[in-house]
């Protein structure tokens, strides 16, 4: 089985930290983010890897080369503008023949990949999701009311829940079928469609949390934790 990394975004929300290096070469500590979602994919067993670069992708490239020295096997799906995710992906078609993984490259994950493969697999799934039931309280009072205007409950700073997308699926390769080539196209899109043509779209519920390093705030404060870390070992 294969992993394909969507490693090719401009990073603008991280800018200037973007300016000359990509998103997925920022480091954690004294390693870049890329290295520590490769070590995770293949300590879930998963040895092949398609990188789908394109903004500054030769450091990229240079860093990680044939993949060898980090344990897997590493082909590189070059795109020349910004693709989104969908097509992204799609630049990755040629390697494709099988069951993959597909994981967006700006995020920290730790669940069990190798169980989310296998609930694909015996569901016989067209795409799976992971999933993470995310919390977060309402600042405000918050107030029910019947039609007519009457208050009829007052709930103070409530708890609201969601499953929200971690951004790692388990695809079957005609998905590939359903994203235009050369063309911007979001993986919302695919999902939809998706379900629209009625295909099996299931999810992959992680009790384990993720980190999206998706602006400046959250990577410092990543990268802090993370060079606490060391200072610990």
């Amino acid at each position: 089985m294969k992993a394909v990394i969507l490693a090719g975004g401009l990073g603008i929300r991280l800018r200037p930290l973007t300016n000359k290096k990509p998103k997925p070469m920022l480091p954690l500590g004294k390693k870049p983010l890329l290295e520590y979602l490769i070590n995770w994919i293949r300590k879930n067993d998963v040895k092949e890897i398609v990188l789908c670069v394109s903004y500054l992708h030769k450091i990229i490239e240079d860093y990680f080369e044939d993949g060898k020295k980090f344990g897997v096997k590493i082909e590189y799906a070059v795109s020349t503008k910004p693709l989104a995710t969908a097509g992204q992906l799609k630049t990755a078609e040629k390697f494709i023949d099988d069951t993959f993984v597909c994981v967006h490259g700006d995020t920290l994950l730790n669940f069990n990949l190798k169980n989310m493969i296998s609930e694909h697999k015996k569901k016989k799934s067209f795409i799976t999701m992971s999933l993470y039931e995310y919390k977060t309280n309402i600042r405000y009072g918050v107030i029910d009311t019947k039609n007519n205007g009457k208050v009829s409950a007052w709930n103070e700073k409530p708890e609201i829940k969601a499953k929200v997308n971690m951004g790692c699926y388990v695809m079957e390769p005609s998905m590939l079928d359903f994203i235009p080539k050369n063309k911007p196209y979001g993986m919302d899109t695919v999902i939809k469609k998706a379900i629209t043509k009625h295909k099996i779209v299931n999810s992959f519920l992680s009790k384990k949390g993720f980190i999206d390093i998706g602006d400046k705030e959250t990577y410092e404060k990543t990268n802090s934790e993370y060079i606490k870390k060391m200072g610990k070992i």
